[in-house]
């Protein structure tokens, strides 16, 4: 057999990960569910190493051979915990024509996200502390900034309102900071359904007034000529 009749054969038969790359992964698995239940349950600071490894049933040393330490075990528990949130609000947002239904969906979903105990716990509370406020900003904006982009670019759309890609960004960027400080206050509050009725009620009223100006033809005045007129 030539070799690379030998290549063909090697590339049809399915890769089976080794029994150790098995035990490997399974190992790192009950690593970030025990550290997020114990994260979420308990936070990050009061979370030691010895409770984490008891919880999984590992060692010690298997910890360190997966991760360096107890913050990195919190960014995989993070990551895990945003991209579930994320693919939540993603999930949302799909088979919305209308960018107004669209709008609130997404609003509705990401409301939901922040009042899930772990996703309040790891992500809004202990992320920016433990991550860096850089860091922390990075790994929102690669995951949820996207959907609030698509967001507005479909509600700008409707208006018909000739914006480039830079002013998408500006709008994108100021609705993501509302999303993201109301998404705090929803977390952290003693009421949080109460405190995400008023959220929704808040951007909602946002949203209905730039549907108004869209259905009414309104033009977006450009901003220098708005500056320069006031002075």
């Amino acid at each position: 057999m030539t070799k690379s009749a030998r290549a063909r054969i090697a590339a049809k038969v399915p890769h089976v990960p080794s029994r150790r790359a098995q035990y490997s992964a399974s190992t790192r698995r009950a690593l970030v569910d025990v550290a997020e239940r114990l994260f979420t349950e308990h936070g990050y600071a009061a979370t030691s190493l010895d409770a984490i490894v008891a919880g999984a049933d590992v060692t010690k040393g298997a910890l360190y051979h997966h991760y360096s330490g107890k913050q990195a075990l919190f960014e995989a528990v993070f990551e895990k915990v945003e991209s579930a949130g994320a693919e939540e609000i993603h999930a949302a947002l799909e088979g919305h024509d209308d960018p107004w239904e669209k709008a609130t969906a997404g609003l509705r979903a990401f409301l939901a996200v922040v009042r899930q105990p772990s996703y309040s716990r790891v992500v809004v509370q202990d992320g920016p502390s433990v991550l860096g406020y850089e860091r922390f900003r990075e790994q929102e904006e690669r995951s949820t900034f996207a959907y609030v982009l698509d967001i507005v670019r479909a509600v700008l759309g409707a208006g018909d309102w000739q914006v480039d890609e830079d002013m998408e960004h500006t709008f994108a960027r100021i609705f993501f900071g509302a999303m993201s400080s109301a998404g705090a206050n929803v977390s952290t509050s003693e009421d949080a359904d109460t405190e995400a009725e008023r959220v929704e009620l808040a951007i909602g009223f946002i949203l209905s007034g730039l549907r108004a100006l869209s259905d009414q033809g309104a033009e977006l005045a450009d901003a220098r000529t708005a500056t320069t007129s006031r002075r």
